[in-house]
This record gives structure tokens, C-alpha cells and sequence, in this order.
């Protein structure tokens, strides 16, 4: 990997339902950088993706269920909010005020991802359907119109234990691996590192946030460019098992009382 990179924001205006994401970044890529060009990575905001793909839920169509009104009125959230988030969620497995800490996908994140920032007014928006799928259609889109090779990673905001702010996570991703493995390198004192393994997905998505932002920037997508990391047919973003996990066990077998 490169010592040195650059990253493009591409503002694209407001995304509207079925209309293609691919196209709109394209016509960004070529006013804001030149254009696509081999190797790059595509950087794309799941709400921006799931509301192209017509994954919004309006509000006044939900009916909350008893569960959904009782954690509502608990935890300070609208029940139809409640509904939407135990409808997309695997499991429930904390909460507090304002958020339901879900299981989805394999994956821990607040709300199962429903989020009404950058949705129309009334709506939510929950996760891509399948973000690896959508990677890999985007990626084979601007292939076709522009000829051009690149990665597509599909990325969301997440807090991280302990920490104060939110920072990028990959959700989907095609075209490059989303870890990569280090284990059997040397260190600086030539010790053979056993267990490191890089989240290179997670990064790019972190830098490209940095150009994306969060409120009304209308930038939900940029092009790291540079990085050197070699392309593939990679599809998919690696994951563990909860019972794998160092903060869910610590939290599963802890007995302290905070």
C-alpha cells in the first residue's frame, strides 16, 4: 500500500428514489476530479444508496406494535421508529435512551442502522438490503459508462466503545478485500506478529467521511485515489461471531457493576 493518497468529495445533489446512484457519481467524478480512472475507491453512504434504491420507509405507514410502543415510551423513541428498528434487527441486545443497540447481519450497530438524518420528512431509512450487492451493481455500472476498474465500499457512521463521535465503517464492499491479514510480519524488533489483521475497508470509509460529512453537505460519496491496493474479484465484508468478539465477551462475562 502507498505511502501517500488523495480523496475526492463528489457532491451529487439530493439522491430521489430509483434512480441511479452510479450515474449521478460519475457526472460528479468528472467535474470535481477528471473523472473515474483505474483503481480507484468508491466511497458511497448507505442512505444515499438505500434511498436510489428506493429503500425509505414513511412513518404514517407503520402501526407499532405493543413491544414497539412499550420500548418507545422507555426509551424516548417514537414506537413507529421502534417498529421499523425491530423489524430490520436480528436481535436486541441493549439499549439506551434514544437507541436500541441491534444485531444485524452479523454485525452490532444502533437501531439496526434506521436513520432519519438525510431522509425526506416523515421517513426513515434503514441499511441497503443487501450492501455487498449493491457494491458490486455500482461497480459494474461505472465500469460500463466510464470503462474504468474501480472498488466500491458502501459506508456508515458507528460510535466505537468508549469513544466521543462517530467515524466510517464498512458495510459493503467490492473490488478489494476488506481485511488484510499481517499476521507472520515482523515488527520494528523482528517479533512475528500473530494476531494483526488490518481493517482496510473501515479506514477508507473513515477518510472518506472526512470529505463526505454528515448534515446538509450533499456530498455522499468520494474517490480515494492513490492507495495502490490491488483489485479483485473480492466481494463481502469480513466478519466475526459475537462469542469472537473481545467487547461482547467482556460484556457477556462481566460481573462489575458499573
Amino acid at each position: 500500500m502507498k505511502s501517500s493518497f488523495e480523496v475526492f468529495g463528489l457532491p451529487t445533489g439530493i439522491i430521489t428514489s430509483w434512480e441511479s446512484i452510479a450515474e449521478r457519481v460519475v457526472k460528479a467524478a468528472l467535474r470535481e476530479c477528471g473523472g473515474f480512472e483505474d483503481d480507484d475507491i468508491l466511497v458511497l453512504a448507505e442512505t444515499a444508496v438505500a434511498t436510489a434504491e428506493g429503500n425509505i420507509v414513511r412513518l404514517s405507514t407503520i402501526t407499532p406494535s405493543s413491544r414497539a410502543q412499550e420500548l418507545g415510551e422507555k426509551y424516548q423513541m417514537d414506537p413507529r421508529t421502534v417498529e421499523v428498528v425491530l423489524t430490520e434487527s436480528d436481535s436486541i441486545v441493549g439499549d439506551i435512551p434514544g437507541f436500541l443497540l441491534s444485531m444485524k447481519n452479523g454485525t452490532l450497530l444502533p437501531n439496526a442502522g434506521v436513520d432519519a438524518s438525510n431522509a425526506p420528512p416523515g421517513c426513515v431509512t434503514p441499511l441497503p438490503v443487501d450492501p455487498d450487492l449493491s457494491a458490486v451493481s455500482i461497480r459494474d455500472t461505472v465500469k460500463a459508462l466510464t470503462g474504468k476498474t474501480i472498488a466500491v465500499i458502501i459506508a456508515d457512521s458507528r460510535t466505537h466503545a468508549m469513544r466521543l463521535g462517530c467515524s466510517g465503517v464498512a458495510i459493503g464492499c467490492a473490488g478489494i478485500p476488506s481485511v488484510l491479514d499481517d499476521r507472520g510480519k515482523s515488527d520494528l524488533f523482528g517479533r512475528k506478529l500473530e494476531v494483526t489483521k488490518r481493517a482496510v475497508a473501515d479506514n477508507i470509509a473513515s477518510a472518506a467521511e472526512l470529505v463526505m460529512g454528515e448534515a446538509d453537505e450533499c456530498t455522499p460519496a468520494a474517490i480515494v485515489r492513490g492507495l495502490g491496493l490491488p483489485l479483485g474479484d473480492h466481494t463481502g465484508v469480513e466478519t466475526i461471531d459475537a462469542t469472537e468478539c473481545l467487547f461482547m465477551g467482556v460484556f457477556r462475562n462481566s460481573r462489575v457493576d458499573w
